[in-house]
């Protein structure tokens, strides 16, 4: 239903079930919002240097980060309206916009974290859906802070009844 697009900068980054994983995780955070027109979302994965450049570029800060967010539409929380967002002109989906995750960074996050690779790059993808302006320091809406618990661990219980 949804169109999750994932490509890679670079050739060696590693961890070739990242572009599923992400897909999932998308697809989850899609679903606990209640969105169900198709909708396209871009994700390229890099390492650290790739997304330091677009953070600089884009945004002023010269240093790395795990994931930048370039959002298309200004959403609200639990208050999609597909008629006010932008739509791909071949398809008709939803543009919500563009993503670019440094598997380096969540590797490092799911280490430091405790809880491996399969959970690290997929935490912060709920809060990369909220709009600008909704960042881990703000106390968040009482439902997406209960999401972003939710649909990771949702993921984390599917990957492990796969292996």
């Amino acid at each position: 239903m949804h169109e999750i697009a994932v490509s890679r900068e670079k050739t060696n980054l590693g961890h070739r079930n990242a572009a599923s994983l992400i897909r999932t995780a998308a697809e989850d955070a899609l679903r606990a919002e209640g969105i169900e027109v198709p909708c396209l979302i871009s994700v390229m994965l890099t390492d650290g240097e790739g997304i330091r450049e677009i953070n600089r570029e884009f945004r002023g800060i010269d240093r790395e980060t795990d994931v930048l967010s370039f959002p298309l539409n200004e959403l609200q929380p639990g208050a999609f309206d597909p008629s006010l967002c932008e739509r791909d002109p071949d398809t008709g989906e939803v543009m919500l916009g563009d993503m670019m995750i440094s598997l380096p960074a969540c590797e490092r996050q799911g280490e430091e974290y405790g809880h491996g690779f399969t959970d690290g790059p997929f935490r912060p993808a709920p809060a990369r859906l909220r709009p600008p302006g909704r960042g881990r320091t703000e106390a968040p809406h009482a439902r997406a802070r209960k999401r972003d618990r939710v649909i990771p661990q949702k993921m984390q219980n599917e990957l492990h009844s796969r292996l």
